[in-house]
């Protein structure tokens, strides 16, 4: 008589400040569905935290843990020895620095651990030195942060990557699909199948699925010139097109593209062009540290004083306004007031 399977891994969900509640619960959720639909616990889990003490969620829930870094770190020795930690984060990570947490994640690492983050994660598994060279993904809105603050990451706008054990997801219901391809690698289709009906989820996706809505339902445009155009002008906001080599690169007259936006976007392609490239600094003021002159550069602003003056006219506020009402909102979240 064959005996019931029994493989099992053991996983540290250690948990950063503001840590984003929904990719948590629903990695959590998947690995208790497997287990239930397997009859016994594969996957078992605990909660760290760097003092041992209850973390705040983003939303103001608060978790309590199971152990310290301290803990963890004595227990990559002895039995205790976890098969996989994941980082879960969300706002605010790029002011999470902590040394210690990084020397973990390199001794668990090199020890032959599965290392993986949810969220905004991958920020913490960078600074640690783990994704230099290596596929990873990431929430989009701090994409173009995390791109610049670690050039040596090659990041992605996909649902989730794996590369050598490191695990990375971009938050939301992608944790979701991350647990579900880890429980595909353990026992197979079968009983992802069977995760995904108690899931009430009708597929699962794929890593390279898009994190954001397909420009054509973001934007509710239709015409397929226009959206070519503006995925074009996405994939150049270091340095800007002019409108000539748009025009060329779209076939098509700079008379007939100043109609196509007119009628489509409500402004010229020039207006459209320079709120993208100030929606992207936008993200690099409030989610990295950046100096202005390198996000203004970064955003394909020839001068500081110039990306300064079209900042305030769109935001009715400058560059630096921006910076220090993201560190009022910060300094308020540390003293429990949450937004």
């Amino acid at each position: 008589m064959n005996k019931a399977p029994t493989k099992k891994r053991s996983l540290v969900f250690f948990l950063v400040p503001h840590f984003t509640l929904l990719p948590f619960a629903g990695a959590i959720e998947t690995l208790r569905i497997a287990n239930r639909m397997l009859g016994y616990s594969a996957y078992e889990w605990r909660l760290a935290s760097t003092d041992g003490q209850k973390v705040h969620s983003s939303s103001g829930i608060g978790m309590e843990v199971n152990s310290s870094l301290a803990d963890e770190r004595r227990f990559l020795s002895g039995e205790n020895r976890p098969s996989m930690v994941i980082v879960c984060s969300g706002v605010y990570v790029e002011e999470f620095h902590n040394k210690s947490v990084n020397a973990w994640l390199r001794e668990a690492y090199n020890r032959g651990a599965a290392v993986g983050s949810l969220c905004t994660g991958a920020h913490v598994l960078a600074q640690a030195g783990l994704l230099n060279g290596k596929r990873c993904a990431i929430h989009w809105e701090n994409l173009p942060g995390f791109s610049e603050a670690f050039p040596q990451a090659e990041v992605y706008a996909d649902l989730y990557e794996v590369d050598s054990n490191l695990y990375t997801c971009a938050g939301g219901t992608a944790s979701l699909d991350m647990m579900l391809n880890l429980i595909g690698q353990d026992f197979g289709e079968g009983l992802v199948n069977r995760v995904c009906e108690q899931h009430l989820t009708d597929r699962v996706r794929s890593p390279t699925d898009r994190q954001r809505l397909p420009l054509r339902a973001r934007l509710g445009v239709q015409n397929s010139k226009v959206l070519s155009i503006i995925e074009l002008m996405e994939s150049n906001l270091a340095e800007p097109l002019t409108l000539l080599e748009i025009a060329d690169d779209a076939d098509l007259s700079r008379r007939q593209i100043e109609r196509l936006f007119r009628q489509e976007m409500g402004r010229s392609p020039a207006r459209y062009y320079l709120e993208i490239r100030l929606d992207r600094a936008r993200h690099l003021l409030v989610q990295s540290s950046m100096p202005v002159v390198e996000v203004a550069v970064a955003c394909g602003f020839v001068s500081a004083s110039h990306f300064s003056k079209c900042y305030r006219e769109l935001y009715n506020r400058s560059p630096q306004q921006e910076r220090a009402e993201r560190k009022l909102t910060m300094s308020a979240s540390r003293t429990g007031v949450v937004a």
